[in-house]
């Protein structure tokens, strides 16, 4: 019986492989990658490496033995066909035999285009037979705060989420709840809603900024579509800009502002505040 965690060498995955090293021994650990490369570090430490692509079904093939317990971490491949990538793992999954799956998804309440690969996995997870559990976690922190080189260079958080408020939270905080589920018993076939103890708006964000950097940093308030305008003229493909613009439409609808304590309660400990994550994303 092994703790296998998918999309290891990802930002969560990271997260997640380092807490589970915390609680459990390396031997009792997968990790599933595409690039074994980028897993070496984790190989050295006793961690088992399995080499599989959520686009290629066959080599998911063995990657699943009776009893594991497995974490589903989804692609983040924006536009490719995400079910089918999460349909194939869960297939394996079952056929297996594992004791469990989680799959982390997006809130319930996220209406936004982001959530449709995630409610319709949710379908597919629920309806397999797999003993399952739904991780939705919310906004991450670090959304904001690993792209703050155009805020510095402006002087301006520049968004189209109007007054709404953010219940963020820092990776780790959802990496810790995902490991509660995964060491842990009594969770088979229930739904969290993950999200930070504290929501804020992008204003006293923009505030936080100005205090900690001591220069003054405004939030410039902007239409959905003036947003995907300065999205796409820096760069990013007009598709991901717009999913980003209907995130923001939600945000200011108070679909990401929900505080109802499951993250916190899961990993144990408050929920990094938003401060803290700003101060380290300063220091790097």
């Amino acid at each position: 019986m092994s703790i296998v965690v998918t999309g290891a060498t990802g930002h969560l995955g990271r997260h997640v492989i380092e807490q589970l090293l915390e609680k459990v021994p390396a031997d009792q650990v997968t990790a599933v990658v595409r690039t074994p490369q980028k897993a070496a570090d984790l190989a050295a430490r006793g961690v088992r490496i399995t080499v599989a692509d959520y686009n290629s079904p066959e080599t998911l093939d063995g990657v699943f033995a009776p009893g594991d317990k497995v974490l589903l971490i989804s692609g983040s491949e924006v536009g490719k066909d995400r079910v089918g990538q999460h349909r194939a793992v869960i297939d394996a999954a079952k056929a297996a035999g594992v004791a469990l799956l989680a799959y982390t998804s997006a809130p319930g309440t996220l209406t936004a285009a982001l959530a449709d690969d995630h409610r319709a996995t949710e379908q597919v997870l629920t309806s397999s037979g797999v003993p399952y559990v739904l991780l939705r976690n919310g906004w991450y922190h670090e959304n904001y705060t690993e792209n703050l080189a155009p805020v510095l260079a402006h002087d301006a958080v520049v968004a189209a989420a109007g007054d709404g408020r953010i219940a963020s939270a820092a990776r780790a905080d959802y990496a810790a709840a995902a490991v509660a589920v995964l060491t842990g018993e009594g969770h088979e076939n229930r739904t969290y809603e993950l999200s930070g103890d504290e929501a804020w708006s992008l204003a006293e964000y923009a505030a936080e900024l100005s205090r900690q950097t001591g220069r003054e940093i405004a939030y410039n308030a902007v239409s959905g579509e003036v947003l995907v305008d300065i999205l796409t003229g820096a760069g990013m493909p007009e598709g991901f800009a717009t999913v980003l613009a209907g995130v923001d439409a939600s945000i200011a609808k108070g679909e990401l502002a929900g505080t109802g304590g499951d993250l916190s309660r899961l990993a144990g400990r408050p929920t990094t505040p938003i401060a803290e994550a700003v101060a380290a994303a300063l220091k790097d």
